[in-house]
Order: structure tokens, then C-alpha cells, then sequence
């Protein structure tokens, strides 16, 4: 397992247009329950990575959330965060926005009275939302409500969020772009699962998809979060020009495809059922995504910018580690469309795989690929 720098664990944090035209599938949804391969185990890289951007979230709050504005108004402040899976590291992140805001609240506003606190937890109707609330902190300084849905549409009445977090959610498109089942289209992606290294056309669908997704995203949210609320949105990037494939998550996405169409090689599963499949993910640019927001015009962009997620990660990636990481994110995806066995053989083989190439991995996985996006609502 790859050493983690020392830290305080208290900084350890996480990881709708009016209609729904795209309605995500239930199978698009992390692996609940306490099991060996279950997100509640296997989202610790998800917490480091998000951690990274910590104290950038709270020098935006600090800079740039007039507290005192907000509390003139209300005197609770509602935090949504939004693609909250089972936890624990939704509970983390929502702890640490509170006490940021807290911290603003009493610089401001140090005679006032004390502020209170709901959150709402959003995710898919099929996350685990048994999982989530079992685990919630006792003591906790707000009150919590769950609020299952798709975040591509409205979740909340209008102008009733102050914040709205985010994290390692909006990369998950809402729906396969359909192009890449059409045996007519110059977008099949025949004998691959994803855009890694395949042509423009399928890129291009991808791209598609995802403006529309986050058309979809920033009408909501624009409709629901005040006038001065604040959106933070944390998610894999890729820096302008970098090929796609030299991403590490990339590769490992590549080299999935490669270990199913192995697998049809042999035999053991069928070629169609590959060509049906592909992964529902897509990883911006920071000039994309800032072409997104001034496109939907009701946000102002106080902050853009890549970070490295593996920082706090010393040593050689661990790949059987990351794998099951991976697995924990991604399984519910590939049993509506494989076997148990199926999926099984191809982890395996996609671990042994990534080890053939750690080094392509090590070099990947230090890159700056992790996007921070600060929002305010006009």
C-alpha cells in the first residue's frame, strides 16, 4: 500500500433544466452495503484526493461567501451535496463546509446569534441511502435530510440553497450517447468501452454528452442556489491539449476494454456484449468547462483550476488498491450487462494488466488531473 504523508485527520474530507430528458440509470450508482468491495471500505483515495483542494475551498468561502448577506435573510443556512454516495466522506466534506462558514459567520457577524445548519444528501433513488444514514455522525451540529434524485433536474425549491457541493459526481454522464451503439454511425465504438484512443466521432460524443449533462446541471442549480450562494465542483480533468490516453485513469479504462475483448476472444464472453457496453464517463478540460458556465451565464467563475489529486500519496501507486477503488465506483455498471464471473476474470486481468505498465500508471497518476471549480450565483 502506498505511504500516505503525515496529516491531521481532521483534514481528511470527501470524495436541473426544469425537465429530464436524460434520466440516469439505476445501475449508474456506487456499491453499497459493508462488503469487501463496497464504496463505504473503498473511498479512501476518494477522501485524499478530495482533501487536496481543502484549504482552497476554504480561502473561497472566506474570500468570496458574504455569510453575513446570507444570514441577514435566513437563519439557516441549507448545504446540498449532491452525488453524496454512502459516505463516510460526504460527512467529512460537509462538516468542513460548515465550520468554514462558521469561521466567515463569526468574523462578520461576531455578535449574532448562532447560525443553524441543514444538509441535504442527494444521490440516485437507487444509492444506499440505508448505508448512509446508519453511518451518520450522532453528534453533528446541523440537521440532515436525504434527497434521492437525479441532479441533471431540479432537486430543490427556488432560491432555497446556499451551498451546493459537489465531488467526483459530474464526471458521470447521464446516459450513454447513443451513437456509440449504432452500427451506422462513424461513432460505433466497436471492440472498445470507452473514448481512450478511439476516434474523433467517439470523442465527440462523449464531449456532446457532457455539455448537455452540465447545461442541464447549471440551469438547475441556478434556479435553486440564491442570489451570492456558492457552488464548489470537484472532478477529474485533464489539462488543455493532453492526449486522453495519457490520463491514468485512461489507461485503465483502456485496458478493461482490452481484458473484455480478451475474454471474447476466448471465448468466454461474446464480442456483441462488448461492442453494447461502454463506460459513462467523461473528464473535462478546464477550457471546456469554462466555456460551459459563461455559456449558461448565471454564475460567475471566482475559481478554475487543476490540482494534482495524488499529492498526499508518497511512494508507488498500490494497483490492486486502486483497482478495488475502481471496482467500489464502478461494479453496479457492469452487472447489468455481465456476469459475476465475468467481472471478476476481467478485474483480474485489468490489475495484472496495470502492473505490466506502472510505470505509465506512476506518471499519470502525478499528474494535475483533478478539477476545482468555484461558482457564484449571480
Amino acid at each position: 500500500m502506498a505511504k500516505i504523508a503525515p496529516a491531521d485527520p481532521s483534514l481528511l474530507i470527501k470524495g436541473v433544466g426544469e425537465s429530464v430528458r436524460r434520466p440516469l440509470p439505476d445501475s449508474f450508482h456506487v456499491k453499497g452495503g459493508d462488503s469487501t468491495y463496497s464504496y463505504s471500505r473503498n473511498s479512501y483515495y476518494q477522501r485524499l484526493a478530495a482533501n487536496v483542494v481543502k484549504e482552497i475551498i476554504n480561502g473561497a468561502i472566506t474570500m468570496k461567501l458574504d455569510v453575513e448577506k446570507l444570514s441577514s435573510r435566513w437563519n439557516t443556512i441549507c448545504i446540498a451535496d449532491l452525488g453524496c454516495a454512502v459516505g463516510p466522506n460526504t460527512f467529512n466534506a460537509m462538516q468542513d463546509v460548515l465550520d468554514f462558514i462558521e469561521q466567515k459567520y463569526k468574523l462578520q457577524c461576531p455578535k449574532s446569534k448562532t447560525l443553524e445548519f441543514l444538509v441535504f444528501f442527494n444521490d440516485q433513488a437507487s444509492n444506499d441511502f440505508n448505508t448512509l444514514f446508519t453511518s451518520l455522525p450522532q453528534e453533528r451540529p446541523y440537521f440532515a435530510a436525504g434527497v434521492p434524485g437525479s441532479f441533471q433536474r431540479r432537486l430543490f425549491p427556488e432560491s432555497s440553497i446556499h451551498f451546493v457541493h459537489c465531488s467526483y459526481a459530474l464526471h458521470w454522464l447521464s446516459r450513454v450517447p447513443g451513437e456509440l451503439l449504432d452500427k451506422n454511425s462513424h461513432a460505433w465504438n466497436k471492440g472498445r468501452i470507452h473514448y481512450t484512443n478511439a476516434p474523433n466521432q467517439v470523442v465527440h460524443a462523449y464531449a456532446s454528452q457532457f455539455a448537455k449533462d452540465m447545461e442541464d446541471f447549471l440551469n438547475a442549480r441556478a434556479k435553486e442556489l440564491v442570489i451570492g450562494g456558492m457552488m464548489i465542483i470537484i472532478m477529474p480533468g485533464i489539462p488543455n491539449g493532453m492526449p486522453y490516453s495519457q490520463l491514468a485513469a485512461s489507461l485503465m479504462y483502456d485496458l478493461m476494454g482490452s481484458s473484455f475483448m480478451d475474454m471474447a476472444n476466448e471465448g468466454l464472453i461474446s464480442e456483441d456484449q462488448v461492442d453494447a457496453f461502454n463506460l459513462p464517463i467523461y473528464t473535462p478540460s478546464p477550457e471546456e468547462m469554462a466555456a460551459l458556465v459563461e455559456k449558461n451565464g448565471d454564475f460567475s467563475i471566482e475559481s478554475l483550476d487543476l490540482t494534482n489529486p495524488a499529492s498526499l500519496v508518497e511512494g508507488p501507486v498500490d494497483i490492486n488498491a486502486w483497482v478495488i477503488h475502481v471496482r467500489a465506483a464502478m461494479e453496479g455498471m457492469f452487472t447489468k450487462h455481465f456476469s459475476s464471473d465475468t467481472i471478476d476474470e476481467m478485474f483480474d486481468r485489468l490489475t495484472k494488466k496495470l502492473s505490466e505498465f506502472s510505470q505509465q500508471v506512476e506518471s499519470g497518476y502525478k499528474e494535475r488531473t483533478q478539477l476545482l471549480v468555484v461558482l457564484i450565483r449571480k
